[in-house]
């Protein structure tokens, strides 16, 4: 027991936690996108639901971790490369990922009028948990992977698990709350899911993405709309006075300054 407090595994323990939450905002936000058709009364039950699957699932994997190790086994070969088991999950998880993103975006350009109508009566709460849990395989399995590779004690590795999943639980309903402000931050969290989709859709055919270049754009864009979202607000509070004449005589392309 005395081996487990060391400075070593301290080390893993927090560079491993603070890894899971990054890697787990993906599952906020995909958790958070599902959850708003459900009605307003069990959406907090329904995030609640999916972030404990994800650190179940991710528990599990991690206790059955030679049933992981051998998923990396080649089942069959295409085209010269070796599929295993990890290359079907990345491909499939990628697969869905792109194809909801996608058709929750067009539901946004298309479909304003149904979405009001169905006032998100129309999804049923199995099915936006069975939806959950098929994501929360795809991205479980990337994290487990991840934390197999940066620690050695299962006890450390659960424990990161467990304190990044009640981090999420705790700003969960603030994140989907501020996306659904924002139909233009959702509309971007899902053009977000694509991207992660086609990556994974890459890994599972046997190229390889650099994580960092991925996470550094989708940072950047982030921190683009969150200042279009400032001025934006700002925009609201100037003065009817200031933003007409701003409107008719500073605008360099339709105001008459001379």
């Amino acid at each position: 027991m005395g081996d487990l407090f060391t400075t070593e595994n301290l080390a893993a323990f927090l560079t491993l936690t603070l890894l899971e939450i990054v890697l787990g905002i993906d599952n906020i936000v995909f958790i958070s996108i599902l959850v708003q058709k459900l009605h307003a009364d069990v959406r907090e039950k329904a995030r609640r639901i999916g972030l404990f699957l994800a650190m179940f699932m991710r528990i599990a994997l991690l206790l059955a971790i030679s049933w992981v190790a051998g998923l990396t086994n080649a089942l069959f070969t295409v085209f010269g490369h070796s599929v295993s088991g990890r290359d079907l999950i990345l491909l499939g998880g990628g697969l869905f990922l792109i194809a909801k993103a996608t058709f929750e975006i067009h539901d946004k350009l298309e479909g304003p009028g149904r979405e009001k109508e169905g006032g998100g009566a129309g999804r049923s709460f199995g099915a936006v948990i069975a939806q959950i849990i098929v994501l929360d395989l795809v991205f479980s399995l990337d994290s487990v992977i991840t934390a197999v590779g940066m620690a050695q004690s299962l006890v450390v590795m659960i424990a990161a698990v467990v304190v990044a999943v009640g981090v999420m639980l705790i700003f969960a309903r603030a994140v989907g709350n501020f996306i659904e402000r924002h139909p233009t931050l959702k509309m971007l969290a899902l053009a977000f899911l694509i991207l992660i989709g086609v990556v994974l859709v890459v890994e599972g055919a046997g190229g390889h993405v650099g994580k960092g270049y991925i996470y550094f754009a989708m940072a950047f864009s982030l921190g683009v709309e969150l200042l279009n979202l400032r001025v934006a607000a700002k925009a609201k509070t100037r003065p009817v006075e200031l933003r007409n004449r701003y409107d008719d005589d500073d605008d360099p392309f339709t105001g008459s300054a001379e």
